[in-house]
């Protein structure tokens, strides 16, 4: 939905089964048009789409990309961002660190990034900018060495220049200008808002400038404007939290390095505080978090940084003397405390304060995508939830 003019507010289909593009479908017609009636149902209702490679290859056959266009017009309903991080199935069987594979050091990944955005240029209204998120370079525990850590980074920056000169290419000849929105997260190989700036710095602009200055005629400084703008960050609001980063801090950073935020997931961790008194309760009821089907790290904030414990089974058998922990499991926004558990909720009031002084991105997409596997007296009906999750947001805006 429209908000205030300005942004355009939806969540994130990832909640919803998406292993193949029937299974993709029948979920959008099972649940959108419901969630659209209680929160947009005299406007346009905006949708962060999802889809799996399978799903996105099997778009293109037959009149299924006629029949989306139709069903989507027919029910008031327009796609302005995807969801491009997870290329495989995402419910029902563990993910884990295979959320990252295959990785940006491939042609497999490349080639589902520009194939989902011919599909987002053709599903796009006119006018409107479109942007698709995506992983974070690799997972970090794939790559052991220095040496094996700066061959990723290479070659990820040398595949995502190359969707910048599509995107360059998709713009001259249709108008539509398109991102990808980079999302750092734990243990990826951009975690915080310093690796983001150091992969820009030393990789991306200058393979860009080497890859496109005589392709496209054009000097250093006009290559690095043009990789600035069709690479951008998605700021993951749970992400960055999990790395103890304040949102002014991080978007000043970025706005003195040129670096736009392409899009903003609004999404809330778990925070674990310990005071010594109730922390055995507090430990009991973090255990019913564990599951197996994602990666849930754990951070620390220490005197020299941010220390990571790459999953929740980790912490929970290795009880420490900890005051604060934060976990990545996406929990519900609208709660501010699960029992003796907090969120980091406050960090989604402090991006909206934000927003309303400076408009880094126009594009807001709710990203709870772990309702099936939440802790039984936290589960509700998906639809409900997800409309609770969009009207809380929308009364903040």
């Amino acid at each position: 939905m429209f908000i205030d003019n300005t942004y355009h507010l939806s969540y994130c289909t990832n909640i919803h089964p998406g292993q193949d593009w029937e299974n993709t479908f029948e979920s959008l017609k099972q649940h959108v048009p419901s969630i659209k009636a209680a929160v947009s149902d005299s406007a346009s209702f905006g949708l962060g789409l999802r889809l799996s490679n399978t799903a996105s290859e099997e778009l293109e056959k037959g009149q299924n990309m006629a029949l989306f266009q139709y069903w989507l017009e027919e029910h008031d309903v327009y796609i302005f961002t995807m969801n491009g991080f997870p290329y495989g199935n995402f419910h029902d069987e563990r993910v884990k660190d295979n959320v990252h594979a295959p990785d940006w050091t491939t042609e497999n990944r490349l080639r589902y990034t520009i194939r989902l955005f011919n599909q987002l240029a053709i599903l796009l209204p006119d006018g409107l900018s479109g942007g698709i998120s995506t992983s974070p370079i690799s997972y970090k525990y794939w790559h052991t060495t220095d040496v094996d850590k700066n061959k990723a980074f290479r070659k990820g920056a040398e595949h995502m220049v190359r969707v910048a000169k599509h995107l360059y290419d998709v713009e001259n000849n249709t108008g539509k200008y398109l991102h990808l929105d980079i999302e750092p997260e734990p243990d990826g190989l951009l975690e915080n808002s310093d690796e983001v700036l150091s992969f820009y710095s030393e990789y991306l602009v200058p393979i860009g400038v080497e890859m496109l200055q005589d392709l496209l005629g054009k000097d250093a400084v006009e290559v690095e404007a043009l990789i600035k703008r069709y690479i951008t960050v998605c700021y993951d609001i749970c992400h960055f939290s999990l790395a103890y980063e304040e949102p002014e801090d991080t978007f000043s950073k970025f706005k003195k390095a040129n670096i736009k935020t392409g899009k903003i997931q609004v999404s809330a961790a778990l925070k674990i505080l310990f005071n010594g008194v109730n922390d055995e309760a507090v430990w009991n009821l973090l255990s019913q978090f564990n599951e197996p089907t994602y990666l849930h790290q754990v951070t620390e904030k220490k005197g020299n940084g941010v220390h990571t414990y790459n999953d929740l089974p980790i912490v929970l058998e290795n009880k420490g003397d900890f005051t604060e922990l934060r976990a990545h499991f996406h929990v519900p926004i609208f709660l501010e405390k699960f029992g003796a558990l907090h969120s980091t909720q406050d960090h989604i009031l402090k991006t909206l304060a934000y927003l309303k002084k400076d408009v880094i991105s126009e594009h807001l997409e709710i990203e709870t995508y772990t309702w099936d596997v939440l802790p039984a007296d936290l589960k509700e009906d998906v639809t409900q939830s997800i409309i609770r999750e969009l009207n809380w947001l929308k009364d903040r805006m």
